[in-house]
């Protein structure tokens, strides 16, 4: 920032930057050795033990009065009050103390006492400042009942400058921690079960693995197109064919798609595949490590999300496909022709010019999302999906029409995607020239024709079961977040002007 543009808050800031300079006092200190956060220092106090210990964190609060100051400091545990007395501390320390603002990091040593107010306090002996903050953080004012008015409060911002979101609300921190326990349960969830954790390509020269358009670049040396990947399966399928017979991974895909309650052009998916293993086995583990996440973050099978109970005791609800559109359409998929279709999304409200350029597999899409996903409250498995909906599944045992496939929907949100894995080399090369005509007729989120992973099946891949689960979608769940961008730290947002 310039000095033009720099608010009165922030010249008096800089001021006292000099002043701690003149002082011989480093703004910005190297390192502190802390002994004790906040939590576990309150945690230890006895009354005149005169144990000293060191603290450091941000401070929140300051209160002067004359020759005392009171602050709180926080950490990662907490908040524990701060005493300073300038015949305690000395006449130089306390000058220190004089030029501490709300926000910035210091270091205290003292011991622990109690006030009259009996709230256990650090009575410094020394302090040292360790990054002096330049620009206030919007904090906000609390009243009374510990009620904060005012502060960072614009959701825009707060994605944008997540620093300070991250630094004024304690909230925030807790779903972030949520989430890496979360994550932390899922690893630990398929490693008791054999599973591997693998790494696969974020630049790829061919993407696949999902219906989507991706995110371009350019490769200088090699002098080529490389595509950021929507999905990690492809990749992962290859390994089985190699005899990594269990594999997963969690990782970073990336979609060149709208942006809206549920999507992030960038979003995190667990993937994990298994040989010898089907659909219906997916539908075993997905359903294990759903519940088993839930309970792990919320302690019971049955928690209050979004105003509304869940319950997620095994075996969760199952129904297929056909038998949902036609139970909240009313439409008889058998024997209902594209305009059928069409003519059922108009009447329902969809874009008349859009619905008109869809090929069937999105009519069938498109009816699905408008009439079913918005009743799927409870952890609902949706089978045996359309077989042209599904180029990467196996054909349904008795119904060739039908893919094994299942979606598991919680709050009418896609949590899990899943297949029994297409195996046959002769008919995967037929979906995928399907899904390039497809594109060729202007179907733009069509797979490519991938040479390289018909050549990896003809090698021969065991019959594998595989699932996607997002991540983000999972940590809403857990965290009763309405939207995607709450869960990611840095969710996609316009550039700054």
């Amino acid at each position: 920032m310039t000095q033009e543009n720099r608010s009165y808050v922030e010249d008096a800031r800089r001021e006292k930057l000099e002043k701690l300079r003149e002082m011989g006092i480093e703004p910005f200190g190297y390192s502190y050795a802390r002994t004790h956060l906040a939590a576990a220092a309150v945690a230890i106090f006895e009354p005149d033990s005169g144990e000293r210990m060191r603290v450091a964190g941000r401070v929140v609060s300051f209160r002067r009065h004359g020759k005392t100051t009171f602050a709180h400091l926080e950490d990662p545990s907490g908040r524990i009050q701060l005493y300073f007395r300038k015949d305690e501390i000395g006449e130089e320390a306390y000058e220190l103390v004089k030029l501490i603002d709300l926000g910035d990091f210091i270091g205290v040593e003292g011991v622990l006492f109690m006030t009259r107010t009996e709230e256990i306090t650090v009575k410094a002996v020394s302090v040292e400042m360790l990054s002096k903050a330049l620009r206030p953080l919007p904090m906000g004012k609390q009243d009374a009942d510990g009620d904060v008015h005012g502060g960072l409060t614009d959701s825009e911002t707060r994605f944008r400058q997540r620093y300070a979101d991250l630094a004024v609300h304690p909230d925030v921190k807790e779903i972030f921690r949520v989430r890496a326990r979360a994550v932390s349960f899922v690893r630990s969830y398929l490693e008791d079960r054999d599973y591997l954790e693998v790494e696969t390509p974020v630049l790829q020269s061919l993407y696949g693995g999902a219906m989507a358009r991706p995110f371009t670049t350019h490769h200088n040396t090699l002098d080529t197109q490389l595509y950021l990947r929507i999905a990690t399966e492809l990749y992962l399928k290859r390994l089985i064919v190699g005899g990594l017979e269990r594999v997963y991974e969690i990782g970073k895909d990336f979609r060149n798609e709208g942006i809206d309650r549920t999507h992030n052009p960038e979003f995190t998916m667990l993937e994990f595949y298994e040989a010898f293993a089907d659909y219906q086995t997916m539908v075993e583990v997905t359903e294990g490590l759903v519940a088993g996440v839930v309970k792990k973050i919320a302690g019971d099978l049955v928690i209050e999300r979004f105003g509304k109970e869940f319950d997620f005791s095994r075996p969760f609800k199952k129904a297929s496909f056909s038998e949902l559109v036609e139970e909240h359409s009313k439409v008889d998929l058998a024997s209902a022709t594209d305009a059928d279709l069409r003519e059922l999304l108009v009447t329902a409200g969809e874009d008349g010019d859009m619905v008109s350029t869809f090929p069937r597999t999105k009519l069938l899409d498109e009816l699905f999302g408008v009439f079913v996903e918005p009743k799927l409250v409870q952890p609902t498995f949706v089978l045996d999906y359309p077989i042209e909906m599904s180029p990467l599944a196996k054909p349904k045992r008795g119904d060739s029409t039908l893919a094994e496939r299942f979606e598991l929907f919680v709050n009418g949100t896609e949590i899990a995607n899943a297949f029994s894995e297409l195996n046959d080399p002769d008919d995967q090369r037929l979906r995928f020239q399907a899904q390039v005509e497809a594109r060729a007729a202007g179907d733009d989120e069509a797979q490519q024709m991938d040479e390289d992973y018909v050549r990896a099946l003809e090698f021969g891949m065991p019959p594998t079961g595989g699932c996607g689960v997002g991540i983000d979608r999972l940590v809403m769940l857990l965290t009763d977040n309405a939207s995607i961008r709450e869960v990611i730290l840095f969710p996609t947002l316009r550039p700054e002007e």
